[in-house]
């Protein structure tokens, strides 16, 4: 009978409150999408940076007559210095730490630039002798560029050593530095629907102060007082969460599964087992949000 009366009181309290718990519904949606949407984001990071930080190269570019950087001085590369650098790769005290390298000579330097900046203006401004010939060495363990750059750095015929990692992490910066905007963002809103909730409970407790009085008279404790009104703030940021969760599992479906891995199909994304694992974490966050406002919102209300 006790139960049956406090969900009939949730129930009265979500009617008369019906565009308000529609606003918390909402902005739970909103902030929570963004929960997850940082998740995901710092997920599809991390995949990214196991990826590609372990397939990351060393590229070792040798002089062209344009070269001024190193000991080049506007001298191409001889084959002698070519052959000094392949040597010094296959040598004792390098080859146990590099898993393979190969040489890329200007025609198949240029023919790959122009595969990857194909429809841009940049390649009829560009020849094959610009480009420099490149040996392109992978390591074993991608942490120890430092030995490539002791070995090769003041080898004749070699302009510059770089290790591509360098460049991921600008990338990796940038993605991190979207993640926490999205999680700025989404603690900003949280915010906002916890005081959305906060004040919706204590209007929905001052339309029944009547009931509540009667309540206390006949010597009905707080808590069972305090239990329809924290259930209807539970509810209504469930159905927020419910709509978020529904909102990251279609994001992962139609923009990351259905047109991300068409359009870059050599590149790792996150998947529906990354959305299914944000589910719970974006109930939980609704629900004890949620919970702990109208806590406090109706405490206070009572002890007034």
């Amino acid at each position: 009978m006790r139960l049956g009366f406090i969900f009939r009181e949730v129930g009265v309290g979500l009617a008369r409150n019906a565009s308000m718990v529609v606003s918390i519904v909402l902005v739970t949606f909103i902030s929570l999408t963004f929960v997850g949407t940082a998740i995901l984001l710092q997920a599809q990071i991390n995949q990214m940076k196991n990826f590609w930080f372990d397939r990351a190269q060393v590229a070792i570019y040798l002089c062209t007559d344009f070269s001024t950087l190193g000991g080049c001085d506007q001298q191409e590369a001889s084959p002698d210095q070519i052959r000094q650098v392949e040597a010094q790769l296959q040598s004792a005290s390098l080859a146990p730490y590099i898993e393979r390298f190969y040489f890329e000579d200007r025609d198949l330097a240029y023919e790959n630039f122009r595969e990857q900046f194909r429809g841009s203006a940049v390649v009829d401004l560009v020849s094959p002798e610009f480009l420099p010939e490149t040996f392109w060495v992978s390591l074993i363990d991608p942490t120890q560029t430092d030995l490539i750059f002791e070995a090769m750095g003041g080898l004749a015929g070699v302009e510059s050593v770089v290790d591509q990692r360098s460049y991921l992490d600008q990338i990796f910066a940038l993605l991190n530095a979207g993640s926490l905007t999205a999680v700025a963002v989404a603690a900003l809103m949280l915010v906002a629907a916890a005081l959305l909730i906060s004040t919706t409970i204590r209007l929905s407790a001052f339309s029944r102060r009547r009931e509540l009085g009667i309540m206390r008279l006949v010597g009905a404790s707080n808590r069972f007082i305090q239990t329809p009104f924290i259930l209807e703030g539970i509810v209504a940021a469930l159905l927020g969460a419910l709509l978020a969760s529904g909102a990251v599992w279609a994001i992962v479906h139609f923009f990351v599964q259905g047109f991300l891995t068409t359009q870059l199909p050599t590149t790792v994304f996150v998947s529906y087992e990354d959305a299914v694992t944000t589910v719970p974490i974006l109930l939980a966050t609704g629900i004890g949000l949620a919970a702990v406002a109208s806590y406090v919102s109706i405490s206070r209300y009572l002890r007034v």
